[in-house]
């Protein structure tokens, strides 16, 4: 189990990884930013842009997801954020407040469970490492549903579970769920689900990629 110390600076690892805030914030960023890029930009492929999209990450931690989206959009689509973190929230107003003043991107505070977006308003949305904070994930798969354009298409990245559930900073604050607890989550909500494995030396082990599509009725 570890000793009392352990277990409390695993709590607070777990903590900054759900929500990074405080004076650990700016780290937690930067290092979301450098594990999380080499899946984000595949994620981002994934989406298929063409430039003039309207897309959001949900989720979006220390904004790397944010960077790629516009560097694929910028000027003609728009980027919206969407980060349960205020702390986040105000970290990329700073970095992006040329673009948010160009009107190319705009950032919300909020959660996956009630996303700011009307229905069918968006033409993509990607989401990495994000569901571990989702307790019930059947709701949230339904708004990922309800914001996407019918020839729309969502991306969700998990990690290995089973490599998730060895790892000390999961034991605090996790949900972790089988792939295919996952994928049956979001077929109810009434999406196409293609499975994508992204394996590359810069990672511990491959990374799972959802790759979501409006298709069926919700059950």
């Amino acid at each position: 189990m570890g000793s009392p110390v352990g277990r409390a600076w695993w709590r607070v690892v777990s903590r900054q990884l759900g929500g990074p805030s405080g004076p650990l914030g700016a780290l937690a960023a930067r290092a979301l930013n450098r594990g999380n890029r080499v899946v984000t930009t595949e994620a981002v492929t994934a989406l298929g842009l063409s430039g003039s999209e309207t897309v959001v990450d949900i989720g979006f931690g220390g904004g790397v997801g944010i960077d790629l989206l516009l560097a694929h959009l910028h000027p003609w689509g728009h980027v919206h954020g969407v980060d349960p973190s205020r702390s986040m929230v105000r970290r990329i107003r700073r970095r992006h407040r040329d673009e948010i003043a160009a009107d190319t991107l705009t950032v919300h505070q909020g959660s996956m469970q009630a996303l700011p977006f009307s229905d069918g308003q968006l033409d993509g949305w990607i989401s990495l490492n994000t569901i571990y904070f989702v307790p019930d994930l059947a709701p949230a798969a339904r708004e990922l549903r309800r914001v996407l354009a019918p020839t729309g298409c969502g991306v969700l990245g998990v990690a290995d579970p089973d490599w998730m559930r060895a790892q000390p900073f999961t034991r605090e604050g996790f949900t972790l769920r089988p792939l295919d607890e996952d994928v049956a989550a979001l077929e109810a909500a009434g999406l196409r689900v293609e499975r994508r494995t992204v394996a590359d030396a810069r990672m511990p082990v491959p990374y799972h990629l959802l790759v979501c599509r409006p298709g069926g009725l919700p059950t």
